[in-house]
Order: structure tokens, then C-alpha cells, then sequence
């Protein structure tokens, strides 16, 4: 590893730590003019209900005004390769993009040419380095949908190129929108208690595939600062529970029985509030437009580190039994 990227390694280090906000300023699509400048929008992965949720919302023409324009033109259908529960369903959301007007492309590269920004959905986070790295090489703004990466070492990766690309990067669970999170003061917030679905994928982290939709509410509410993590697994559930540096305490269960459901509470100064229910993905959708009309992300990458800092740290704590884990431990072993 030369000197350079070891010292962006550190940087992202330390920012995940100290809770910093990386400022990154972008550029916009390199070289392209389209019809409308800028607004052209390419998928890549069909393997996700996420992909034809978004196209759905920017191509009807009734809802361009709310979404500035923004279009889905183009859209590369891998995604997973190797997730049945993915693969199964590329050929019928294929077949659905191509209904709303959108052109299926065979690589990346093609895909690229013909678009502006990007929404990177790839159900499998394993591919994401690759593909994020892919776009952020030609300038190109690009929403990584989740999980982000399967590894934070991957996660650290993708930063790493946002810096060395100069193009910020926006990720996020659409769960960062809930009901209840809108006009809240964070500087009131003296715990909470998250829950989502937590269901399991053999080729991911536990909470990366399905988990982090909780894990990443209890962040919109509590912020960055989780000092250490325990975690109880049982087959049907797991109970997170982190200690903050300033002494509060913030909760995530995650359910694989029962019904799926999204939510939880806030404990402020003024008292409680409840998240929830879900409220779609017009919330998420609004933030990506903006973001790719400005270059600012709603979500620092310090705190998205944290976020997969504490899924990892739950992970071995499952590991030890149940034992404390400090995040501070896990982000030093992922930047070794």
C-alpha cells in the first residue's frame, strides 16, 4: 500500500472515530450532453423491487416536477449472480423497466455513456466495490443503495475512491426517512429503541442484508459516538445494544418471525416519540434528487462507517458469546 493511500485510510479512520464530517466536492457527469442536461438517470441491478420502485416514481410524467426532471433512461440488469432470492427476479423487473421506456444495456461501461448519475442497486453487496469504483472513475454522482458493501473494509474501500475520484457519494436506508424523524431535535435525544426485519443472508455480515434498515434508524436519531456493542442471537431474534461515549444507550432488535415491521422510540428531554410506520420511498427518492443536483450528502461518511463499524462489532460479539465490543477495535482491524 503506497503512502497516499495509507494516509486517505487514516483520514477515513480517524473521521469514523472522532465522528468528522468528510467534505467531498463533486463534479457532475463528465462529458455527457444530453436532451436534458444532467438528468439522465442509469440503474444498475434489476435484482431488487428498489429499481423499479424508483423508475416507476421518475418516469411518470405527473411526478417530474417533484423530482426535478430526473429520468431513468438506461439500466444494466447484474446484480446478483449467485443470491436466489436476487437472481430469480432480474428477468421480470427487466421485462418491467423495459415497459416504462427504459433501455437495457449488456455492461457498465455502455450503461455509463448514455447517463448522467446513477442509482447503484445491486441487491448483492458484495459487488458494490466494484461497480461503485466503475462509476466514481468517470466523474459520475452515484446513490448507493444498501448495505453499502459487504465488508466495512469494502466500505472504506468505496470512500477511499469518493476521495480520490473527488465525487461525494450518498448511501442510505430508505428507514432514514421514518415517520417520526421529521422535526426532531437531535440534541434532546437521550436514547432509543429500533426494530426491523433481520433476515439472514449466508453471504453477508448478519445485519448487512436486511438488519441495517433498523441499525440505520437508531443512527438518523442517536448520531454518531457508539462506544461499544453487545449482542443476544437467538434463531428468531437479536437484541443490539450500544453504550455511546456520552453515556447514552441506543437498542436495535431484529425480528426474523412474526410479522415484518419497521419503528421504534425515541427517549428525548421533551419526552417520547415514535418512529414509524415505514412511509415508502418518496422521502429517500426527494434526497437522492437533491443530492444529485448539488453534490451534498444527507449522510456524512463518518457516520455510514460507524453504521457498519457497529453491525461488525454486533457480529463478533455474537462470535464471543454475547461479550462487549468496542467499534474503536473493529475500525482499527479494518484499516490494517
Amino acid at each position: 500500500m503506497n503512502s497516499d493511500t495509507q494516509n486517505r485510510r487514516v483520514f477515513l479512520k480517524n473521521a469514523a472515530l472522532g465522528s468528522l464530517a468528510l467534505s467531498l466536492s463533486g463534479t457532475g457527469g463528465v462529458g455527457a450532453i444530453p436532451t436534458a442536461t444532467g438528468k439522465r438517470v442509469g440503474i444498475i441491478g434489476l435484482d431488487t423491487s428498489h429499481s423499479t420502485a424508483f423508475t416507476k416514481a421518475l418516469n411518470t410524467d405527473e411526478t417530474t416536477t417533484a423530482y426535478s426532471g430526473y429520468r431513468v433512461v438506461a439500466a444494466y440488469p447484474y446484480g446478483s449472480r449467485d443470491i436466489e432470492t436476487s437472481t430469480k427476479r432480474i428477468a421480470g423487473y427487466t421485462d418491467e423497466i423495459r415497459k416504462l421506456n427504459v433501455a437495457i444495456v449488456d455492461s457498465i461501461d455502455e450503461l455509463l455513456r448514455q447517463v448522467d448519475v446513477v442509482l447503484l442497486e445491486t441487491n448483492d453487496g458484495q459487488l458494490h466495490r466494484e461497480q461503485a469504483i466503475q462509476v466514481l472513475k468517470t466523474g459520475k454522482r452515484v446513490f448507493i443503495d444498501k448495505p453499502m458493501a459487504a465488508s466495512l473494509t469494502d466500505v472504506m474501500a468505496i470512500f477511499d475512491a469518493s476521495t480520490t475520484y473527488r465525487v461525494p457519494i450518498f448511501t442510505a436506508s430508505s428507514l432514514r426517512y421514518i415517520k417520526g424523524v421529521e422535526g426532531l431535535d437531535k440534541r434532546s435525544v437521550l436514547g432509543a429503541d429500533t426494530f426491523s426485519p433481520a433476515v439472514l443472508e449466508k453471504t453477508h455480515p448478519d445485519l448487512f442484508w436486511y438488519g441495517i434498515h433498523g441499525v440505520e434508524a437508531l443512527y438518523t436519531v442517536m448520531g454518531t459516538g457508539c462506544q461499544d456493542v453487545v449482542r443476544t442471537h437467538t434463531d428468531g431474534t437479536d437484541l443490539v445494544v450500544g453504550r455511546w461515549a456520552d453515556g447514552r444507550v441506543g437498542t436495535f432488535r431484529g425480528t426474523r418471525t412474526g410479522k415484518h415491521d419497521y419503528g421504534g422510540t425515541v427517549y428525548t428531554q421533551n419526552g417520547n416519540v415514535t418512529l414509524g410506520p415505514y412511509g415508502g420511498y418518496e422521502p429517500l427518492l426527494k434526497a437522492i434528487i437533491h443530492y444529485f443536483e448539488t453534490g451534498e450528502v444527507p449522510v456524512t461518511p463518518a457516520e455510514t462507517i460507524e453504521i457498519f463499524a457497529f453491525m461488525e462489532a454486533a457480529d463478533e460479539s455474537k462470535r464471543r458469546g454475547g461479550a462487549a465490543v468496542r467499534l474503536d477495535h473493529i475500525l482499527k482491524k479494518a484499516t490494517r
